[in-house]
Formats: structure tokens, C-alpha cells, sequence
């Protein structure tokens, strides 16, 4: 038991810092929920701050509504790569 705690302590986690050149079906159907769920965040933050009667509150919430839409916007960038010819070489390789 103790020594998988230490392997596992000693495990990183890898950081990707640039995009995959392609994206699978799976990782489209992954990246559009998520898409979905920071805008819903965005919109109820945006809504709940509008209705919050404390300026110390609507603005912490105004802040999270912020930072849901900088995700937004960057999950938007990583996905605006054109990936066509990419997907043709995967599929290629497939057969």
C-alpha cells in the first residue's frame, strides 16, 4: 500500500501547452459540452450578478463570469484550426 502512494507521488502530470494538430470525434463531442457549459456559466453569472443587490458580490460574480468567458474564447481559438488535411492523413494511416 505505502508503495503505491509513493509511486504516485512521484508521477507529473503532463502539461499539453499547444493544441493537437487534430481533433478525433470523441475530443470534438468533449470540446462542444464544454463550449456549452462555460456558456451557461458565463450567462448565470452574468444573470445572478445583474441581480445581486451587494457591489462586493456582483463583482465577485461578475469576475467569475469573466473567466468563464476567457475560457470560452480560448477553447474557441484552439478549435478554429483547419484540420482537414490532418484528418485525412489519420485516416489514411487507418486503412
Amino acid at each position: 500500500m505505502q508503495q503505491n502512494q509513493t509511486q504516485g507521488q512521484g508521477q507529473q502530470q503532463l502539461v499539453m501547452t499547444v493544441p493537437p494538430q487534430v481533433i478525433t470525434t470523441k475530443d470534438h463531442l468533449y470540446l462542444k459540452d464544454q463550449l456549452s457549459w462555460e456558456l451557461v456559466a458565463m450567462k448565470k453569472c452574468s444573470h445572478f450578478a445583474s441581480e445581486c443587490s451587494d457591489p462586493e458580490i456582483a463583482q465577485a460574480i461578475g469576475q467569475a463570469g469573466q473567466m468563464h468567458q476567457r475560457h470560452y474564447n480560448l477553447l474557441l481559438k484552439h478549435l478554429q484550426n483547419d484540420n482537414t488535411a490532418e484528418m485525412q492523413w489519420v485516416q489514411q494511416l487507418q486503412q
